[in-house]
């Protein structure tokens, strides 16, 4: 395949919106096809194109990639994100699974009962402003360098931008204890290529509604209630 990189996924956010992210960071323009109904899901799986029978799935460089770290590593690597060695590489990876772990516990919110969905806004907050929000704001403050990893725009910036603005969807003033992580969002989100994806119009998604949650239960069958943590 070449051209521009084509994303499968549900019209929404889910794990799908990390490599939205990256990509539009990179400054690479991207198609997408929907996933809509089961008869979709069944086709790419017949044909093979889901390695291990799930998505995200995003064809890119000839490749039918899966599994969304890998697909994040690999555009990170590609696109110079991804730090200038062997320790900034392992920094990098550091910072993004420890934001991973922070955009977990949101993932799911969407499929949560109102009863639960207040327990679980209250859990991300308590957890992002007491285990993973005090890590970076003491990073940027110890270096005193505008990015998390040796002064260069990288993958892990990207990836705690996306993840602050998602605990700000849940409480808006929960930056403010933190002034570098103030700073440090101001700072990322007036990157040209970040500054334009948060334009109105662009490909990122909307925090999911009701319709994103029927679309991907119906073509996941996914009829079971989620619990909060």
């Amino acid at each position: 395949m070449s051209g521009k990189p084509k994303l499968y996924y549900f019209d929404g956010r889910g794990k799908m919106e990390s490599i939205r992210w990256l990509l539009a960071a990179a400054g690479v323009e991207f198609e997408e096809e929907f996933l809509e109904t089961r008869e979709q899901y069944e086709k790419l799986l017949q044909g093979g194109s889901l390695l291990f029978q799930q998505v995200p799935m995003v064809e890119i460089d000839g490749m039918k990639m899966v599994q969304t770290r890998a697909i994040l590593s690999y555009i990170a690597a590609k696109y110079n994100l991804y730090g200038k060695d062997l320790k900034e590489r392992a920094l990098i990876d550091m910072y993004v699974g420890g934001t991973d772990d922070l955009m977990g516990f949101i993932l799911m919110f969407p499929f949560l009962s109102a009863e639960d969905k207040e327990k679980q806004r209250a859990f991300i907050v308590q957890k992002a402003t007491s285990r993973y929000f005090p890590v970076y704001e003491k990073v940027l403050k110890d270096h005193g360098q505008d990015f998390l990893v040796g002064n260069n725009f990288s993958w892990a910036d990207v990836h705690l931008l996306e993840a602050i603005l998602m605990v700000e969807e849940k409480k808006s003033d929960v930056l403010s204890g933190f002034p570098q992580l103030q700073a440090f969002k101001a700072r990322i989100s007036s990157i040209p290529t970040i500054k334009k994806f948060l334009e109105p119009g662009s490909q990122r998604k909307p925090v999911p509604d009701d319709k994103y949650v029927e679309t991907v239960r119906k073509v996941l069958r996914m009829y079971y209630d989620l619990k909060a943590n």
